[in-house]
């Protein structure tokens, strides 16, 4: 017994100091301290990130000082350095402030409207069986690894005036509960993307279908972590599935729908490549977002890199602002 007692001793005790200088003595022999040797990994992924974000930026902003086309472009002109003025063309112009009340009304709708069904969708996927779950998970993510532009090409195509899946259905329905438009017989001809508001409420759909696949997963990965016993406590305590939705599951959540919906305000208020698709081009302008129209002004004959670079850096302080305010809601209501 005494024998055994000492080697389980010796088996959980710390290592001797002798063993202590020479694990010291090993790092000072590699010429760095021990607390630099975290940063040092972090260099390379700085390097990378500093090469496809930081230089880009740089360079954006730069551009937006300057008068740059076609010429300056090619390299048969240098750029002219105007200073504001690029900003004052834009601050000025009308199509900006429509852009923008666009982009904002796109980005209320469609970040509510995702995360409303992204987390019935996961509570849904929370309730039913492993197998059944695991089906719908799968089905969900293809909608949601449909790259941008192919979702603009399917919903295009379902609203097209002539031959889209819309114009159909709603032929199929009855006149009291879908009448046609003033001056037509049947919905068939109808150009759902030649007008603004058709045309986002078409963009809407397209981002809610192809964005709450993710919300889903997260809310079922977020509701995977709320202990079983607070839900039969309020089972045992007569509560019902609203209140317990809106008592338990909520404040449970609260991070993960914090993280969410800044991602989604920033994906949303981004949004180009569909809307490219389904207006066919920056062909209608009451119809531009702030991406749209950095895209035209920057591209469109004349082109002015200058302007476009200029309302990519307004739409990035606009996001700045978004993400900084909402993050400070977000650590007031955890400090609360």
């Amino acid at each position: 017994m005494a024998n055994t007692t000492t080697v389980t001793r010796g088996r959980g005790s710390s290592p001797s100091p002798g063993h202590r200088r020479k694990d010291a003595g090993r790092v000072r022999a590699s010429g760095m301290p021990a607390w630099s040797i975290p940063y040092l990994l972090l260099v390379p992924g700085l390097l990378v990130i500093a090469g496809l974000l930081l230089y880009p930026m740089v360079q954006l902003g730069i551009m937006s000082f300057q008068k740059v086309g076609l010429a300056q472009v090619r390299g048969t002109r240098p750029a002219e350095w105007v200073g504001l003025e690029n900003f004052e063309k834009v601050l000025s112009n009308d199509i900006f402030w429509s852009a923008l009340r666009n982009s904002l009304a796109f980005a209320f709708f469609g970040v509510s409207l995702t995360l409303i069904l992204g987390t019935a969708v996961g509570v849904l996927l929370h309730r039913l069986g492993r197998k059944m779950s695991l089906f719908v998970v799968i089905g969900c993510m293809f909608a949601w690894a449909v790259p941008p532009v192919a979702q603009g090409v399917i919903w295009r195509s379902l609203f097209d005036a002539e031959a889209g899946i819309v114009n159909w259905a709603l032929n199929l329905l009855p006149d009291w509960l879908a009448a046609p438009p003033d001056g037509q017989t049947s919905w068939s001809g109808t150009p759902w993307l030649n007008d603004t508001l058709p045309l986002y409420i078409a963009l809407v759909i397209c981002v809610v279908w192809a964005g709450f696949p993710f919300i889903a997963v997260s809310v079922l990965a977020g509701l995977k972590g709320i202990p079983a016993e607070l839900y039969e406590a309020a089972k045992v305590d007569g509560s019902g599935a609203w209140h317990t939705f809106r008592k338990i599951t909520l404040p449970m959540l609260r991070p993960v729908f914090a993280v969410l919906t800044m991602l989604s305000i920033i994906w949303d208020f981004k949004v180009f490549s569909q809307l490219y698709v389904l207006m066919n081009g920056p062909t209608n302008r009451d119809g531009f977002n702030l991406s749209m129209y950095a895209v035209a002004e920057a591209f469109r004959p004349p082109q002015k890199l200058g302007t476009g670079a200029a309302i990519s850096i307004v739409l990035t302080i606009i996001l700045l602002i978004i993400t900084v305010f909402y993050v400070r809601q977000i650590v007031k209501q955890e400090e609360m």
